[in-house]
């Protein structure tokens, strides 16, 4: 790079310099609105197979994040997405899983020098999160690239937020997005806690299709609304006992009440396969694809015994999603 490159140029090059893209075959069409699993490995243990839990939502052109799990930019840029695409993310509830990788989303737009806000949609604290990761950006825009006088953009003039309360309709491009709270959380309606942290599932009504995002859910007859008569269903899906075993690997001194709370939420804050086939059933969706695998990749036996306990209830097309799955 040439002496007399000034500091906005050194921007514009970073943010002009094409990212490593996905095989071709695995290039989302421009035109063609898509539901890409970026990343489904569920709960707090990352895992060498899958990412965490992350998806794009392309329509008309554009990128949406729904959930940025931690290496969300690493999963755009292998199914072949440029990060200055992405107009917004919709964030489901704020858990660390489904969250960490939104840092990775603002400071590297900040640091090629993207001038267009994103906007985040989430729950109730989505303001204070996206505070925080804002102030943990200042050290490193003030300092820039390390050129005296450089000007650069403040990363609160970045990012817009936007915190959305059970039964939220949107108009954003085109697209009607709803969000109802589920059962993800055990607070008493109407508390302060209840108030305070609510967990959502999404529906995307596009022009021609409609998509619904489960989230984290326990069973939920107010997600079973939300989906009623969806073109494709995307659940999480829940094994208790591999889940353990996960967290018993990672987690071995654990004390006996923190396990039993864990035992508590897994069971009743998630969908097992059983649950999951009655969800689809009674919502009468076309198409079921399963992502958020907290016991990692499941071998043919686990799937077997997932896909035999859905299709007791659900009759339709099913989809045991992996990472840059396109649907």
């Amino acid at each position: 790079m040439r002496r007399g490159l000034t500091a906005l140029a050194l921007a514009a090059w970073l943010a002009a310099t094409p990212v490593q893209s996905a095989p071709t075959e695995m290039k989302p069409s421009p035109a063609e609105d898509a539901f890409i699993t970026l990343g489904t490995m569920g709960g707090p243990v990352p895992s060498p197979d899958r990412s965490q839990p992350a998806n794009a939502l392309l329509h008309a052109g554009r990128v949406y994040l729904v959930d940025a799990g931690d290496g969300s930019v690493g999963q755009l840029a292998r199914a072949g997405i440029l990060l200055p695409r992405v107009r917004a993310v919709f964030l489901s509830h704020l858990h660390a899983d489904h969250t960490g990788g939104l840092s990775a989303v603002l400071a590297l737009r900040n640091q090629t020098n993207q001038r267009q806000p994103i906007t985040i949609y989430g729950p109730p604290g989505t303001r204070e999160l996206v505070a925080g990761l804002v102030a943990a950006m200042q050290p490193a825009a003030r300092a820039g690239y390390g050129i005296p006088g450089q000007p650069w953009q403040a990363p609160a003039e970045t990012v817009n937020v936007i915190e959305m309360r059970d039964g939220a309709t949107l108009s954003v491009d085109g697209m009607r997005i709803t969000a109802v709270q589920n059962s993800h959380y055990d607070f008493a309606p109407g508390s302060i806690e209840d108030r305070n942290y609510q967990s959502f599932s999404l529906r995307f009504d596009l022009p021609g299709r409609s998509i619904v995002y489960t989230g984290d859910t326990g069973p939920s007859p107010a997600v079973e609304q939300l989906a009623r008569g969806a073109d494709l269903l995307v659940s999480e899906m829940i094994d208790m006992g591999g889940t353990l075993a996960v967290v018993d690997r990672n987690s071995p001194d654990m004390p006996a009440e923190a396990r039993r709370q864990l035992e508590q939420h897994l069971s009743t804050h998630h969908l097992t396969p059983g649950a999951v086939g009655q969800l689809a059933a009674r919502a009468g969706v076309g198409a079921l694809v399963i992502t958020h695998f907290a016991a990692g990749t499941p071998d043919p036996d686990r799937t077997a015994r997932y896909l035999a306990d859905i299709r007791t209830h659900f009759a339709g097309r099913v989809t045991l999603a992996n990472d840059l799955d396109r649907f």
